[in-house]
């Protein structure tokens, strides 16, 4: 939705994505608060402590993931409000939204299933993005250099990459908690090879 918004600026979409991330402040605090309880009145060990400081770190993880799709949706208005057109340019942006939308599915399932051997691809693809962001950067210097006009509407994208680049980091983490909370390793900063070693153990 929040790479929707910069293609056509719609109020409406936009309002929706700032209620949503509203929405997700409140469930991160109804989620730490339930987990609270549970580790004062159940006082949980192992596998069990594992999995809920695991759950707390994934709602840090998806709260912020909802920061930055209310930043590009704040970008978008922004944008629109002063006539500015970037429809050229979020084309650039495709590949790398797609990557990272698909990233938070698999990381969103892994954690449903607490399937940890996704956690390997998700670094990897991390580092895709990373690529691509980079990318998407020299692509919106060459613009700027090329036509100056364009700075605007290049440093807009520019924002707007950067806020994916983020997401598909949280992604990364979702992964990296479903590994602790499924074998009890911490692998964050992990390469994937670090990763696949610690699960074939």
């Amino acid at each position: 939705d929040a790479i929707e918004t910069l293609r056509a600026g719609s109020p409406a979409l936009i309002a929706q994505i700032l209620r949503h991330e509203a929405d997700i402040n409140g469930l991160e605090r109804g989620i730490d608060e339930f987990t609270g309880q549970v580790i004062a009145r159940r006082q949980p060990a192992a596998r069990d402590l594992r999995l809920l400081k695991a759950l707390i770190g994934a709602t840090t993880d998806l709260e912020r993931v909802g920061d930055e799709s209310k930043k590009i949706a704040l970008y978008a208005r922004s944008i629109f409000a002063v006539g500015r057109s970037v429809l050229p340019r979020v084309t650039e942006l495709a590949p790398m939204a797609a990557l990272v939308r698909d990233m938070l599915r698999s990381a969103t399932q892994a954690m449903e299933t607490l399937e940890p051997t996704a956690a390997a691809a998700l670094v990897r693809r991390d580092l895709e993005v990373n690529e691509s962001f980079r990318a998407v950067l020299a692509r919106l210097a060459g613009l700027m250099l090329e036509d100056p006009r364009s700075i605007s509407s290049c440093l807009d994208i520019l924002f707007v990459a950067k806020s994916l680049e983020r997401i598909g980091d949280h992604a990364k983490n979702l992964g990296e908690h479903v590994v602790y909370a499924a074998v009890g390793k911490d692998v964050r900063h992990a390469t994937p090879q670090e990763i696949e070693q610690v699960l074939r153990r």
